[in-house]
């Protein structure tokens, strides 16, 4: 453990359920100090010490604050005023460097009695509540291990001691707990709805039903469900009854949103209302999987906006050989738009190939939290009951992308078309990207968005303004500000034309006209008119050839290599990769060449042969600008010079994609010279290894991470990945395949 509690001597006061448990917790760490308890009842302090609990204690907090370092209150809510008090008045008797802390389930009343006793908020006093417990109580419940893995939420002032927070986040660290922090009033809003509410519902749910005549057979017959949900209306009702009096305001807060989202789905059930029975269900089921997913990965900060603890690396080996068939995930590009624009079209959509990973499954969570039926996803099978182009609800807060700047862009464009107002927001690395150039266009069109500081989100999107269409010429080559614009002239009033400086990936055009949408495209202009609408039509996924470049580049720079990648995307717009990698000398062909709805499609099969460096050709980087990463450790085993220009768009990816991947040369001895919008990579082609091994950080990007995985290949010692956890917004299950065909790698918790 990377913090140890070294309080000389420990006073606890309550010796509940949380009082024994830590105690005994702490016991079975190994604490050396002395732990002493303070409870009314006698006989528990008895049993409390016979069990090797505590050293001693008493029923009089004042008896046992002599020479007390730190002093936890695990007394019930409503008892916190009494003990403040006593606190205040017998301090005096307590060591110099005395720290306090409690266990309350609701901290604003806690925080109240406190300064009513002390006069004001003691720097000392830091204020936390483990979200761990049973609904059994007392020291029959005691638990050593009660708070291991469990989040404890601490909500310390501006004006508390550093020192004291340190202390009270080592006390609940020794224990096994994870400590977050956040401030008082978002602590009871978020408790009233997570724990409050539930606690609540079970109770008056059990009472009504054991009021009822039928009771015992209710009862007798009650499933697991039933069970599963009941079993909190065990737990102690004097306890809940002071948490929700001292929590009122939040708790009625909580239950009033409750009871409008009961009605909602009570009117649906009576009016037989299928598609809304479905779309309020399918999004509770896939809400608690998306968000429970998403906070176990530890990709993305947690809704309380607070640092994990520990990151996931890679610890990737040298050698190693590349052999097989395998096939990499769904495209993400079009796994988004398949479910933006299958929410907006009239009819029922049934998707197969959907990726399965954070970016995709945050914008299909997006459409459920604006009212769309979505089922699944099964298998890569999504089923979308469309609503059309303004059967879209306003969400009922902001919408959350995690690390999609796809979906934040192409969300911006369609909902600057709305008639609700919205609000996008994503995880820390998203709000550090630039927004403006979709924003600045938008607003040219009537769109009205507000924007952070430098353009950057979350992005407030004001709803019922009158679009226009707008002949805009792109500055930059992008697909995402392009199908933004698209999408956002679907509810012009006139035409929007996009004439793109080169060409970018045609997804959203080749979708649009696969609904039903007619896109005219001439040279580098592609225009639609507003007002039109979309039908419903099957839509296959490809594989996604921004995964697959880094198996390509795996077995391109591995001797011996043999690999078939199948049913990859080979969109024109997208396969940039594969023309620099058989520039390279690459031995990469197309098989089995096909369509599916509209996107081309093929194997990919490459064998091993010598690469050489080249100048990527200017046309080539908008077609490769994901790949680039990969394409970079392709340069590092040619021999000679790779040189890349006018590629400024890497620097504004997830990560400073350039720095980034110069920095792990750095790290790797790989020779280059890194420019503002390029790199030189002085590369070599040996029969052995052609750099060493070493530790790189990726910075959170989940392409930096897999790229420097792939170099591992040929690395002469292991290469460790720091910050891997992001992998999974683009490839879940990279890990395993890349073992399939043969890298030796594996996943680490770092930190830990």
């Amino acid at each position: 453990m990377s913090q140890v509690a070294r309080e000389p001597r420990i006073l606890i006061v309550g010796l509940g359920l949380i009082g024994s448990s830590l105690a005994a917790g702490l016991r079975r760490a190994g604490v050396a100090g002395e732990i002493r308890a303070c409870d009314p009842h006698l006989d528990e302090l008895t049993r409390a010490r016979e069990m090797g609990l505590v050293d001693g204690g008493g029923a009089c907090l004042a008896e046992q604050l002599d020479g007390v370092n730190l002093v936890v209150l695990a007394v019930p809510v409503l008892a916190m005023c009494d003990v403040m008090h006593e606190l205040a008045t017998d301090r005096h008797r307590a060591a110099p460097d005395l720290v306090i802390t409690d266990v309350g389930s609701t901290k604003a009343t806690i925080r109240e009695a406190a300064v009513a006793a002390f006069g004001s908020l003691p720097a000392n006093l830091v204020l936390g509540h483990p979200i761990a417990g049973s609904e059994k109580s007392g020291l029959d419940a005691v638990d050593p291990a009660l708070f291991e893995g469990h989040k404890v939420i601490l909500t310390p002032a501006p004006s508390t001691s550093t020192d004291a927070v340190g202390r009270v986040r080592a006390l609940w660290a020794t224990v096994g707990a994870e400590v977050l922090e956040m401030d008082v009033d978002r602590h009871d809003a978020v408790l009233a709805r997570t724990s409050h509410l539930p606690h609540l519902l079970a109770f008056s749910l059990v009472d009504t039903l054991a009021r009822q005549d039928e009771r015992l057979d209710i009862f007798r017959y009650a499933a697991g469900g039933f069970r599963d949900f009941t079993r909190i209306a065990g737990s102690d009702p004097v306890m809940w009854r002071d948490i929700f009096a001292a929590n009122q305001s939040a708790v009625l807060d909580a239950l009033d949103e409750f009871e409008a989202g009961l009605a909602r789905l009570r009117h649906a059930v009576e009016a037989g209302d299928a598609d809304a029975m479905l779309s309020t269900l399918d999004r509770a089921s896939h809400a608690r999987r998306y968000f429970d997913s998403l906070l176990n990965q530890r990709s993305y900060q947690a809704e309380y906006q607070m640092q994990e603890s520990t990151s996931l690396c890679y610890r990737a080996g040298p050698g190693g050989a590349v052999q097989g068939r395998i096939r990499v995930p769904g495209d993400k590009s079009v796994s988004h738009r398949s479910i933006m624009l299958g929410a907006l079209a009239e009819g029922v959509t049934e998707v197969s190939g959907f990726l399965e990973g954070e970016d995709s499954l945050a914008t299909l969570q997006a459409f459920r939290e604006m009212g769309v039926a979505i089922e699944g996803p099964h298998q890569g099978r999504v089923t979308i009951h469309g609503v059309g182009l303004h059967g879209l609800q306003v969400p009922a807060g902001p919408l959350y992308v995690g690390n999609a700047g796809t979906a934040m862009r192409l969300f911006a464009g369609l909902l600057a078309g709305q008639a609700f107002d919205t609000e996008l927001t994503g995880d820390t690395s998203l709000t550090r990207r630039p927004m403006g150039r979709v924003a600045d266009p938008l607003r040219e069109m009537g769109a009205v968005i507000d924007t952070a500081e430098g353009g950057r989100p979350p992005l407030k999107i004001r709803g019922g303004q009158a679009l226009k269409g707008i002949d805009y010429d792109m500055p930059m080559a992008s697909a995402q500000v392009k199908s933004c614009l698209l999408l956002a002239g679907l509810y012009a009033d006139s035409e929007t034309r996009v004439r793109e400086p080169a060409p970018t990936r045609d997804h959203t055009e080749r979708m649009l006209g696969g609904l039903g949408y007619r896109v005219e495209r001439h040279g580098d202009t592609c225009w639609l008119q507003g007002g039109g609408a979309l039908q419903a039509a099957p839509i296959d996924v490809p594989a996604d050839i921004s995964s697959a470049a880094f198996f390509l580049v795996a077995a391109a720079i591995t001797p011996g290599a043999d690999l078939v990648l199948e049913h990859v995307g080979v969109n024109p717009t997208r396969i940039g990769v594969i023309n620099i990698l058989q520039r390279m000398g690459a031995d990469l062909r197309l098989e089995n060449e096909h369509e599916v709805g509209g996107e081309p499609v093929a194997d990919l099969h490459v064998r091993y042969a010598p690469l050489h460096g080249i100048d990527i050709p200017a046309d080539q980087v908008p077609l490769a600008i994901d790949e680039f990463p990969a394409l970079f450790v392709a340069a590092a085993n040619a021999e000679g010079v790779t040189r890349l220009r006018d590629a400024g768009e890497l620097r504004v990816k997830e990560s400073d994609r350039l720095q980034a991947m110069a920095d792990g040369f750095a790290r790797l001895g790989v020779e280059h010279t890194l420019y503002d919008e390029g790199i030189d990579i002085m590369g070599r082609n040996t029969d052995g290894p052609n750099y060493r091994g070493a530790d790189v950080d990726s910075l959170g990007d989940h392409r930096i991470a897999m790229a420097f995985a792939v170099a591992a290949l040929r690395a002469e010692g292991a290469v460790n990945v720091r910050d891997c956890a992001n992998v999974a917004t683009s490839f879940p299950g990279f890990i395993e395949l890349a073992r399939r065909v043969g890298l030796t790698i594996e996943e680490q918790q770092e930190g830990a």
